[in-house]
């Protein structure tokens, strides 16, 4: 009986022990949906790895024990289908009050200076104070969030577009008075346009806002909360074993 007690035991815990393989398989196998806007250089489907805000979500959720695939379509897209469910994970979100009906926001990952760009041969003042804007007209991403203060100033004229290589095209043709945009976002864009439309424009004035950069996972997906907790432990062991540095180095910043 003993013999028999010891092999019972022995295939009870070979059996426990391939559950939890098995398991732990299974949570390396799920696949989240990522999704992003044409976004360099941190978002862009034509980028190595996809960009710095891709490349490091993808890392991190894989370092937490996930699959992914990518999805490039244009912002308002990606947060209706991240809102519905199409999506698990939008990579590349500023907070937003309104936002938190669609999904679960993690903890900052980077942070974007929001600056203001002019026509050069304007001379507008910018110290900071949003009064200073009021009346001008300023091309904005339809669905972006800039800062909390802008968005909600109804004294500045606001004129939505698609994406920010229209919104600075406007601006140069003076069809708006000014743009604005994530310094580094709008120097990669503006080395695309033509010589014409990047000389005729400049960044002015101190930073709009600082905003904190976030993955937002859909609230349709019941494992909202354990993706948010992987995603912001592997963010944090990236930081302590140097590969975040690394990364941001390798992309320039």
């Amino acid at each position: 009986m003993g013999r028999l007690h010891r092999a019972c035991c022995s295939l009870g815990l070979g059996l426990c022990a391939l559950g939890l393989l098995l398991q732990s398989s299974a949570v390396a196998a799920q696949t989240l949906r990522l999704v992003a806007d044409a976004w360099p250089p941190f978002t862009d489907a034509t980028m190595v790895n996809g960009g710095l805000a891709t490349d490091l979500v993808t890392r991190a959720l894989v370092r937490a024990g996930y699959a992914t695939q990518f999805e490039q379509v244009p912002w308002a897209r990606a947060l209706q289908g991240v809102g519905e469910g199409r999506y698990d994970v939008l990579v590349n979100a500023w907070f937003s009050n309104d936002r938190t009906y669609l999904g679960q926001f993690s903890a900052p990952y980077l942070i974007n200076r929001i600056r203001l760009l002019q026509r050069k041969s304007d001379d507008l003042a910018f110290t900071g104070d949003l009064d200073s804007l009021h009346g001008q007209s300023v091309a904005v991403v339809r669905d972006y969030a800039y800062s909390a203060g802008f968005d909600a100033d109804g004294q500045i004229t606001k004129v939505p577009v698609h994406n920010f290589s229209m919104a600075v095209r406007m601006l140069a043709a003076g069809r708006v008075n000014l743009t604005l945009e994530d310094e580094y976002v709008a120097r990669y864009y503006l080395q695309q346009e033509s010589p014409k439309v990047r000389g005729a424009v400049e960044f002015f004035g101190p930073a709009l806002a600082e905003n904190t950069l976030h993955i937002l996972v859909s609230l349709k997906n019941p494992e909202h909360d354990q993706i948010i907790a992987g995603f912001d432990s592997a963010i944090a062991s990236m930081k302590a074993d140097g590969s975040y540095a690394r990364l941001m180095h390798d992309y320039g910043m």
